[in-house]
């Protein structure tokens, strides 16, 4: 998967290994960097390298809610309401430029990204097994955005740069995309099952008590830091200890060790 990423994503392997911890973490991955470098591309490429259900939402100021939760129609056939799902029934949703929607359609992804699961006029409808938002964001000072609402940043994982490429990959870039899509070529290199497997191995990686201490410590120090607003959630304590997990696996270990 990661070579299927980075033959899209030229000099970013970070970036790109961040993108898989995130997926196979459950958790989600916020990109947020000034347009053009390739945020989107990151997305696009993680979803191409698998064979999955993959959903785009493009967030503008009259995005509602319901298109992107669903919503229940009336069907004069049936003479009943059924529900019509929407764009984040898949297993990878794809939120570009996230922050430019109000606020209350950006929390509409919130019940889905935290229960995987979606509740509209009172019945609950399952989102797929496995679940990845990759949502991309242009920074607060650009034009026409707002700022996402601190429940809804809780809920991703990592939040990255993807910054700009060095001289070396940019006249790469330059080659090798005159005349040719790199997403292209990317095939899928794993099913969706396939996936689900490596989460659940993911799961077992031995976490030891004392790296258990020294995360939860972490957390700790950020909420006593007083150049500090807001400290770390519990559920980001959660989230770390399932990325080291993951990372320990992608490096062929068993443990997690604390650089992990």
């Amino acid at each position: 998967m990661l070579g299927a990423i980075t033959s899209v994503i030229d000099g970013k392997p970070e970036a790109a290994r961040s993108a898989l911890i995130c997926l196979l973490a459950e958790g989600h991955l916020l990109i947020e960097d000034v347009p053009g470098v390739g945020k989107t591309m990151l997305a696009r490429a993680l979803a191409a390298s698998i064979d999955a259900a993959v959903r785009r939402i493009q967030f503008t100021p009259d995005l509602l809610p319901g298109d992107v939760t669903g919503v229940s129609a009336f069907n004069p056939i049936e003479r009943e309401f059924e529900f019509k799902p929407g764009a984040v029934f898949a297993n990878i949703v794809i939120a570009d430029e996230i922050n430019r929607s109000s606020p209350k359609t950006q929390s509409a992804l919130l019940e889905a990204m935290e229960e995987r699961q979606v509740t509209v006029d009172g019945h609950t409808h399952l989102v797929p097994h496995p679940f990845l938002v990759v949502a991309t964001q242009n920074p607060l000072e650009m034009e026409g955005t707002y700022a996402l609402p601190e429940a809804q940043r809780d809920r991703f994982t990592m939040r990255i740069s993807m910054g700009y490429p060095d001289a070396r990959a940019e006249t790469l870039m330059l080659r090798q995309r005159e005349t040719v899509n790199p997403l292209e070529s990317v095939r899928p290199v794993v099913t969706t099952h396939e996936v689900a497997e490596l989460i659940v191995a993911a799961r077992h990686i031995h976490v030891a008590p004392a790296i258990e201490e020294y995360t939860v410590s972490l957390a700790q120090a950020t909420r006593a830091h007083p150049d500090l607003k807001l400290g770390a959630s519990p559920r980001a304590t959660l989230q770390l200890v399932r990325a080291a997990k993951v990372a320990a696996a992608l490096e062929g270990r068993s443990f997690v060790i604390p650089d992990d």
